[in-house]
């Protein structure tokens, strides 16, 4: 099914931060999707970074990597898994992006001499980044969802784009708001006054919302919708009730239950007759929701205070879990605490352990006793960017010999650097956008475990990077017995690493977890959980 022209929904927040709209904007793609259409999701960042490359996870969560090297928001992880398509760096615009590019032609002398201004060299720079994806002819629908909180001075030039776009697109486009609706237990009573707050805000920079959706811990009913709708200016129906659920992942079936994609149709003047299919979907939520077994799992990383930093993971476990009719219970263990002496108490009721990837020297050293232990005792283990190359660092002191072995991120005058920057990263200063980024190829070597579990000779997988296996000690690595399984046709880097007399010991310089989606768990993923799931046995 295919309409034309492009249709355009763009999906705002207010009172509140985190009610959702990155979930909310996926639930609707998928919905629509699902009814034969193809849809895409952008998100539209407020902050002056140009993306969050060089920000620290605590700040803004993990940094998503899209197949084309773009480094991104994490929402456009959730836009991925839900609707299984790859994103790109059209997805994903930040003010940063905006007034670079803006400044840029400002010195290229394109504006004339004009004065420079928000309204309307900002705003139409801002106008045009979200028109791309839609001018590509891709696409049905094309998702905007903007990030902060309406009222915010940051999301000021995005609410008067959006607000422009509107005037010019006509009934092609539509506004959703996402709002909370409180619950005061002293009264015992769910408040409507924030959302109508809220929309008033938005109604003071020319926006009125069609379609409210409205986070709660409790049912709205019917008296609170009609209230709601009176005061807001919508119709009822178009007040959709987002209550809280166990997973984000029941949220699409929560959003078809209260009629959202229906009531988007019916305002875009679209066709809400054809057949819905969500047979898969629901075939994966009856598995995550009833598990017949459960696995335990480490998580060894710097940043698990916030466990958004490691979302695609945790997301991946899940995808590859619910496949084996498993439940993953994750242990969040923060590497700096794992020392000798504790680590079997740590890991030893373990069902398999990944090390996380990361930045920096902060853990370094407990992911490396957490490795030494898993290797000694069979124990399934998965090593992601730094955790692959912590493992081979562990392998090289530990079994080769090389005690004071190390990477030149670390030690830059390690006497044995079986990790060291690339060769193209040296001559780098500036630290965003520099990494190897994006999507590489990887020929897989015959009789190995990533062989078993792709079933390909060939892969390609998302990078983000700057450090690499130094082939100078790949003999030293094969005759002690840790085998480089996976390198890039190209260049010859080792990206894979494993240790074929282990029962599943998988080391990769690459991101498979950007790659897991609800529909295609990832298949190292899948793999590792059935060797954790042999490990009880």
């Amino acid at each position: 099914m295919s309409v034309s022209p492009t249709k355009y929904i763009f999906v705002t927040g207010g009172v509140t931060s985190s009610l959702g709209k990155g979930i909310i904007s996926a639930s609707l793609g998928k919905l629509l999707m699902g009814r034969g259409y193809s849809v895409t999701i952008q998100k539209l960042d407020p902050y002056i970074n140009v993306d969050p490359g060089t920000m620290n996870p605590y700040e803004h969560g993990e940094c998503y990597v899209t197949e084309d090297g773009a480094e991104t928001d994490l929402d456009l992880g959730h836009y991925e898994r839900f609707l299984n398509t790859p994103t790109s760096q059209a997805n994903n615009v930040t003010t940063g992006k905006i007034y670079q590019t803006v400044i840029n032609k400002e010195r290229e002398g394109a504006y004339l001499g004009k004065t420079v201004q928000i309204i309307p060299h900002i705003t139409d720079e801002i106008k045009r980044c979200i028109k791309i994806l839609g001018e590509t002819e891709k696409y049905d629908f094309v998702i905007t969802e903007i990030g902060g909180t309406v009222g915010d001075i940051e999301s000021l030039p995005y609410i008067e784009a959006v607000r422009q776009l509107k005037w010019e697109l006509g009934d092609d486009a539509l506004f959703i708001h996402l709002t909370l609706v409180p619950f005061l237990k002293a009264s015992g009573e769910l408040k409507t006054k924030p959302t109508q707050h809220s929309v008033k805000t938005l109604l003071e920079s020319g926006i009125q919302p069609d379609i409210l959706v409205c986070r709660t811990e409790h049912n709205l009913d019917s008296n609170i919708k009609r209230k709601i709708a009176l005061f807001c200016n919508v119709e009822k129906e178009a007040v959709i009730e987002s209550i809280d659920v166990d997973s984000i992942y029941e949220v699409p079936i929560k959003m078809l239950d209260e009629g959202l994609d229906k009531v988007v149709l019916k305002k875009l003047n679209l066709n809400d007759s054809a057949k819905l299919n969500l047979d898969n979907w629901n075939g994966f939520l009856k598995k995550l929701k009833s598990p017949k077994k459960t696995v335990n799992i480490g998580l060894i990383g710097k940043y698990i205070k916030l466990k958004d930093s490691y979302k695609s993971i945790s997301e991946a476990f899940i995808h590859a879990g619910a496949t084996h009719n498993c439940a993953v219970k994750v242990k969040w263990i923060h590497a700096e605490n794992i020392k000798t002496k504790n680590v079997k108490k740590e890991l030893g009721n373990l069902d398999g352990i990944l090390v996380a990837p990361g930045f920096g020297d902060r853990g370094i050293e407990g992911k490396i006793h957490a490795i030494k232990y898993v290797r000694e005792n069979n124990i399934p283990f998965f090593g992601i960017c730094l955790g692959m190359q912590c493992a081979v660092i562990e392998f090289a002191r530990n079994v080769i010999g090389l005690k004071k072995a190390h990477t030149t991120e670390i030690d830059g005058n390690t006497k044995y650097p079986v990790i060291d920057i690339m060769e193209q990263q040296k001559k780098v200063i500036n630290k965003g956008g520099t990494m190897r980024l994006g999507s590489f190829p990887c020929k897989i070597k015959n009789g190995s475990k990533t062989k078993k579990a792709y079933k390909q000779n060939t892969t390609k997988e998302r990078h983000r990077h700057r450090y690499e296996f130094n082939n100078t000690y790949l003999k030293d690595f094969e005759h002690a017995g840790m085998r480089a399984t996976g390198v890039n046709p190209k260049s010859n880097l080792v990206e894979i690493v494993e240790i074929p007399k282990h029962p599943w010991f998988v080391g990769v310089q690459f991101h498979p977890e950007y790659k897991s989606t609800v529909s295609s768990p990832h298949p190292l993923f899948f793999d590792f959980i059935k060797a954790c799931l042999n490990q009880k046995k």
